[in-house]
């Protein structure tokens, strides 16, 4: 299992491969990132009706499942979750041969904003990029203003693909973001 510690921004988390045992505090993050980010945005019933217990079934089905994804947690010292990132093979066939894709990042609503959210895609970021991958793209939905400003502080840019999913009856438009790797990419060491 890697770890590794966080950058400066983040001081003493560490980021790790995600365990069987961390199923439902990733539940948890990212049932409670959906309602605190997506509010608004999704349909408060859909929201509300988000359950962890079976979010974190999920998890375990997905973590135990041999699939090309890589699940990260980010600990704080006293071994507390506090975020989590998904990424693997780009699923879209419009894009670059050797893209990656982040499937999810979530941070625990009240630790939004001290650098968790940085030290999760700085990892993603690096180990894509040591696997072979030239880019990464990701789905972002399209009126989510404060993480598409965090996207694009990492460098990302939106590249034109849009498309919906449907949530709580209501059609939710996504817009897709990619970025570059390689050794002349900027870091991902995104301050404001």
């Amino acid at each position: 299992m890697t770890t590794r510690p966080s950058p400066a921004d983040a001081p003493g988390v560490r980021v790790r491969d995600m365990a069987l045992a961390d199923c439902a505090a990733v539940a948890e993050i990212r049932v409670c990132g959906w309602q605190r980010a997506y509010a608004g945005l999704i349909p408060s019933a859909y929201l509300d009706a988000m359950d962890t217990a079976q979010d974190a079934e999920r998890r375990r089905t997905h973590l135990m499942a041999e699939g090309g994804s890589v699940n990260l947690v980010a600990e704080a010292p006293d071994a507390e979750l506090t975020g989590w990132a998904c990424y693997g093979p780009c699923r879209d066939e419009d894009v670059r041969p050797r893209s990656a894709e982040l499937y999810a990042i979530y941070v625990r609503p009240d630790r939004v904003g001290a650098g968790i959210g940085r030290s999760l895609l700085g990892e993603v970021t690096a180990r894509s990029l040591s696997a072979g991958f030239d880019a990464i793209t990701l789905w972002v939905l399209k009126e989510n203003v404060r993480a598409r400003r965090f996207y694009e502080r990492a460098g990302f840019r939106p590249d034109g693909a849009e498309e919906t999913f449907e949530a709580g009856g209501a059609c939710v438009p996504e817009v897709r973001y990619t970025r570059p790797l390689g050794p002349a990419t900027p870091s991902p060491d995104i301050h404001p």
